[in-house]
């Protein structure tokens, strides 16, 4: 079986997201290791684990993409929308530990916060929305 082009860069970009996970983890570990707590900040941990959970998220968009009734196009946008998303929030996360100024990011948010909030929002949800709908398309005759 052939895989559809954006099902490829699905899976890189799933691969991609989780070694940056493996090396998130290693950061944490030197950050308990070195901290008296036994504890890294906690948007390293935060990081960490995102990157863990939207890695194989991202294998679930790549599956809905192989499998999807819609055109090519329609599934590369969903899935490059919902990944960027996804990318974006675990360098968010990333800088947040850097910084090491919050350990909630909801406190005292940046001016335009609501409108990134509602753009995750709708990007994440309607894109995944987009492509569960064209697996259900597709697999139609399966499944109903």
């Amino acid at each position: 079986m052939t895989l559809h082009t954006a099902t490829a860069w699905a899976l890189l970009a799933s691969g991609l997201i989780f070694l940056l996970a493996l090396f998130l983890g290693v950061w944490k570990w030197f950050a308990m290791t070195g901290s008296p707590d036994g504890r890294a900040h906690p948007y390293v941990d935060v990081a960490h684990r995102s990157a863990l959970l939207y890695a194989f998220a991202t294998q679930l968009i790549a599956v809905l993409v192989q499998f999807s009734g819609w055109s090519a196009t329609v599934n590369g946008t969903a899935a490059t929308v919902i990944i960027l998303l996804f990318v974006g929030t675990i360098g968010n996360y990333i800088r947040l530990a850097v910084q090491g100024g919050t350990d909630n990011q909801m406190h005292n948010p940046p001016r335009g916060h609501l409108f990134v909030l509602l753009t995750l929002i709708l990007g994440e949800i309607g894109g995944f929305a987009v492509l569960l709908a064209g697996f259900a398309k597709a697999q139609s005759s399966v499944l109903f």
